[in-house]
């Protein structure tokens, strides 16, 4: 087997990264860093096989587009705009006074100031993964330390957008005309901050309702890839990076309401091609080299959480909150992020950072991200050491006025497809003062109610990304209101995979995939024509005298027996039949029968139901299954065809006349 070959080589990379990947994930380590050890152990600083690096570096390069894409989606001016006290104030001071501090010691210690500055953008990123899973395990994810630190992770995200600007100008100017080329380069980013908003205002939004209309999922995922990329490639000729014309892109398409479904196509082809941008990072690894910048690398690890947990503790506190809640929120952020990765390869490529001090700086931010889960583990002990305060509950929180509020609650129902049926039950959960958002696959409908401000947006429930960028996580209900049967079933299994415990309703024309809905997991099913029957019945019960209570009896027991009565019909033209659907057999039976003068629950019926007995022209509904079967008896048998022929088969094999006219 010739291990050069290219196809050779994506077998062994994949085969690869599944394996170290699978086994990270049941260690619940970061997949990031499963990747950085693919590259490592496929790289050429380490014995085995090597896969070629130049053409994995050309699709990494699209999954730091991908990424920023999804960053923009989800920082829309509007957004921001509104969160623009924590995004301009904490969030942004934590990454400026992190990179000047950081910079400021690396050039003190006789880096380049490019270099400098590069390093200290790099220490700046903190991991929202590792911050995110490890107090979801810890049960603090809703403590207010734990909602600063995750904020502010997530709002460093916004600020990737200038060092991918600034990080390639470095290289190519020299310290005379710093100030120009970065001038220069940043009237370009507003150039194609314009042109990008301009001209995407003007024809994503119409681009998007054109496609979304042809509900092809093929054609929206081509769209979206084709719109990501012509971005980039719009900032790329303007001599920046096409991660920010992505970026950019992503903001434009945030403010519409294609933004989730538009999150879950592209998601699948940003995880696969980042997870290449980190193997591509673990290549660049030298274990070698370990021996020679180990000690540099823990100095650099110890630099970057002490500077982020003291700089981010300060601002906490400057902002009013007590300084054990600061100190706990700094040790948080302390810890290395994923996103420095992508800004220590931009520094590489662009020839600001050294492949020396490359390596230093790797480590360094691996070490940080090792030591994550204990410090993040611990946090609350070390922040009462520093403030020398009494010990209080690890998940507690001491009253503060002036914690940041919290944001508001988010949607408890949700509504898969908003036709008829979705808008009246949205209509009534408004009225009730009931938050909820609702999905729909028709762009027109979706354009037409968010015009009117009602919270549905463009998107597919059969997707599970979609569902949770809903706000299935936070949801109390789940309430599938389309008539597709073969997307509400997808529906319903997602959600049951990922929350067992909420409740889903499904609604359907007719009982006919009533059994498959709940077998995959739906808690009830409303057949449309079913409860059209029973308001009707129960109208008719009304005007005919039969007190109110006793109809709502009767209805609540239909309903909590699956609506049997009311499934039960007879067929008619063979022609028109459905052949799945359950339906009423009658059957006489003789007297030379086998079944006479045995009980019904004798009686081989199996998967069939005797929901009445005729005998001597009076009919008895739900007989008692100890009653005897006589001479001359018409059964009414309710069931599938098939399960009624092979109780037929079973009864009367073949001795018994059809029944005649019968009262009913």
């Amino acid at each position: 087997m010739d291990l050069a070959s290219p196809f050779v080589q994506t077998l062994l990379l994949l085969g690869c990264a599944v394996a170290v990947v699978l086994a990270f994930q049941r260690l619940r380590i970061p997949s990031s860093l499963g990747y950085l050890l693919v590259g490592v152990l496929l790289g050429p600083h380490t014995a085995g096989p090597v896969v070629d690096t130049l053409p994995l570096q050309a699709l990494a390069e699209f999954g730091i587009v991908f990424l920023l894409f999804t960053i923009g989606l989800n920082f829309s001016l509007p957004q921001i705009h509104a969160l623009r006290h924590l995004v301009l104030g904490l969030g942004t001071a934590q990454v400026a006074l992190t990179t000047a501090a950081v910079g400021a010691l690396a050039w003190a210690a006789g880096l380049a100031p490019a270099a400098a500055f590069v390093v200290g953008a790099v220490f700046a990123q903190s991991s929202t993964t590792i911050i995110g899973r490890q107090l979801a395990e810890q049960g603090e994810d809703q403590s207010r330390h734990a909602r600063l630190g995750l904020g502010m992770s997530v709002f460093q995200d916004v600020t990737a957008a200038p060092f991918v600007v600034v990080i390639p100008v470095l290289a190519a100017a020299s310290a005379a005309t710093l100030g120009g080329t970065l001038a220069w380069a940043l009237a370009k980013a507003a150039l194609a901050f314009a042109l990008v908003f301009v001209v995407g205002r003007w024809l994503l939004r119409p681009l998007f309702h054109r496609v979304a209309a042809h509900r092809s999922a093929e054609l929206f995922t081509l769209t979206v890839l084709f719109v990501s990329l012509a971005a980039g490639a719009t900032t790329h000729a303007l001599g920046l990076s096409m991660a920010f014309g992505a970026f950019l892109a992503g903001m434009v398409l945030g403010e519409t309401e294609f933004r989730h479904q538009v999150e879950a196509t592209i998601r699948p082809f940003r995880d696969v091609l980042l997870g290449l941008f980190f193997v591509g990072i673990g290549m660049l690894f030298d274990p070698a080299a370990l021996a020679r910048v180990w000690h540099w690398g823990l100095l650099g690890a110890f630099v970057l959480v002490t500077v982020k947990a003291a700089l981010v503790a300060g601002l906490v506190r400057a902002a009013g909150i007590d300084a054990t809640t600061a100190w706990r929120t700094g040790i948080l952020l302390a810890v290395g992020g994923e996103f420095g990765f992508a800004l220590l390869a931009i520094g590489l490529q662009a020839g600001v950072v050294d492949e020396a001090l490359g390596q230093a700086v790797l480590a360094s931010v691996l070490f940080s991200m090792l030591a994550g889960p204990w410090l993040i583990r611990h946090h609350h002990a070390l922040a009462r050491r520093l403030v020398r305060a009494p010990a209080v509950a690890p998940g507690a929180d001491a009253p503060d006025a002036a914690a940041p509020p919290q944001p508001p609650a988010g949607a408890q129902v949700l509504l898969a497809g908003y036709g008829r049926v979705g808008q009246s039950l949205g209509h009534f959960l408004e009225s009730e003062g009931i938050a909820y958002a609702a999905l729909d696959m028709d762009a027109e409908r979706v354009r037409k109610a968010r015009r009117a401000g009602e919270p549905v947006h463009y998107g597919d429930s059969s997707q599970l990304d979609v569902l949770l960028a809903l706000g299935l996580d936070a949801a109390r209900l789940v309430v599938v209101t389309h008539d597709d049967t073969a997307a509400a079933l997808r529906t319903v299994q997602q959600v049951r995979q990922h929350r067992p415990q909420v409740p889903v309703l499904v609604r359907t024309r007719g009982p006919e995939t009533a059994d498959a809905l709940r077998a995959a997991g739906a808690s009830e099913v409303v057949p449309e024509t079913l409860e059209a029957t029973l308001a009707l019945a129960s109208q008719a019960l009304r005007q005919l005298g039969v007190p109110a209570p006793r109809v709502a009896r009767r209805v609540m027991a239909e309903r909590a027996g699956h609506y049997r009565q009311l499934r039960g019909t007879f067929g008619g033209d063979p022609s028109h039949a459905d052949d799945d659907a359950e339906r009423l057999h009658a059957l006489q039976i003789a007297a030379d029968a086998p079944p006479v003068g045995e009980p019904l629950s004798a009686l081989p019926l199996d998967g069939v139901i005797v929901s009445a007995l005729v005998r001597q022209g009076r009919r008895r509904l739900q007989p008692a299954p100890e009653t005897r079967v006589e001479a001359g008896d018409t059964l009414v048998l309710f069931g599938h065809p098939q399960a009624l022929a092979r109780a037929e088969d079973a009864l009367l094999r073949g001795r018994l006349r059809p029944p005649s006219a019968s009262p009913s």
